[in-house]
């Protein structure tokens, strides 16, 4: 399993909803198959990108599934401008219902972007033990 470690806390920062400091086992081994790829999305474009979702699909996104909002609009928008026509799938997670206080937060410039220090995960990645 991809991680960062038991050791490892994330800022207290809204990140869009993701916390977690790990990838699931079956989505670790699809990614060491090579059969995705692992991207980054800012919390500011992410919450962007779930309201651009909302007001075309009525859906208002959780903010987790912000970040496939975001992906597979600028997938979309990459398709476009190199003329291809793709099929884009992407799992929209939940509703955002419960998460209306962030949206709220959002719309009022509260939320900001966050680059978690490199050096901070290194020494997490560091204290993790090699596994065969």
């Amino acid at each position: 399993m991809h991680t960062l470690g038991s050791t490892f806390v994330p800022p207290g920062i809204h990140a869009g909803g993701l916390r977690y400091h790990g990838m699931a086992p079956l989505v670790s081994h699809v990614m060491d198959l090579g059969l995705a790829e692992a991207t980054t999305v800012q919390q500011l474009d992410a919450f962007a990108a779930g309201i651009q979702f909302a007001r075309a699909e009525g859906i208002i996104p959780a903010p987790e599934a912000n970040h496939a909002v975001a992906v597979a609009i600028s997938e979309a928008l990459r398709a476009k401008e190199e003329g291809e026509q793709r099929t884009i799938l992407f799992s929209l997670s939940g509703h955002g219902h419960f998460d209306m206080q962030s949206y709220i937060a959002y719309q009022a410039g509260k939320l900001e972007n966050y680059e978690y220090p490199a050096e901070e995960i290194a020494m997490a990645l560091a204290g993790l033990p090699t596994v065969g």
